[in-house]
């Protein structure tokens, strides 16, 4: 059972214990959406709620996720913080919105399949960010005034952008950087 996800382990636990997921969700202080989210495989539960699940299943942890390394979650949601917050650096720095990332990336990227993944599209997206921004500082000259206008929106939309990435990366290990240009392609 060790190859299988903590998704599948955790249905195939509670159908094994004869319990819906209401029932589980009685038995710990976990609610009903988050089993059904994990069940799913939309979310990756911390590990205080796989501890939880475990003990209103009266089972042992590992039954539910094979733990190698107990900080290997929190070391990697810290690079997954520190990648996806490296960007802001570009409000201080000139390009440090891409150079950081990307060194990160280049550091980062054979140790681990996500990390390579994360990294590759945030170097990608604030490339392409800084390419609309150069874009939309250049169309002063034929467009004066509204260029000034397509500038915030462009400063904005990298700004928003990335917090929401941030969020969701730590929340569920997901992102989504829209208006991407695939300047570092995958191997």
């Amino acid at each position: 059972m060790k190859n299988q996800s903590i998704r599948e382990n955790l249905l195939y636990q509670r159908k094994l214990k004869g319990l819906t997921q209401d029932q589980l969700s009685e038995k710990t202080t976990v609610g009903v959406r988050t089993i059904q989210r994990i069940e799913k495989g939309e979310v990756q539960p911390h590990l205080q709620t796989v501890k939880l699940l475990a003990v209103g299943l009266d089972i042992e942890v590992k039954d539910l996720i094979p733990i190698e390394n107990p900080n290997e979650e929190t070391i990697e949601r810290k690079w997954m913080l520190l990648f996806h917050s490296t960007p802001f650096l570009g409000l201080i720095i000139p390009f440090g919105n891409i150079l950081f990332p990307l060194f990160l990336w280049i550091h980062k990227a054979n140790d681990n399949k996500v990390y390579d993944e994360h990294g590759r599209a945030i170097v990608n997206f604030q490339c392409s960010v800084t390419l609309y921004f150069i874009i939309s500082l250049l169309l002063f000259f034929p467009f004066p005034g509204f260029n000034f206008f397509l500038t915030i929106v462009v400063v904005l939309f990298g700004i928003i952008t990335t917090i929401v990435n941030i969020m969701s990366a730590l929340d569920s290990g997901k992102f989504k950087y829209p208006l991407s240009i695939s300047f570092l392609k995958k191997k």
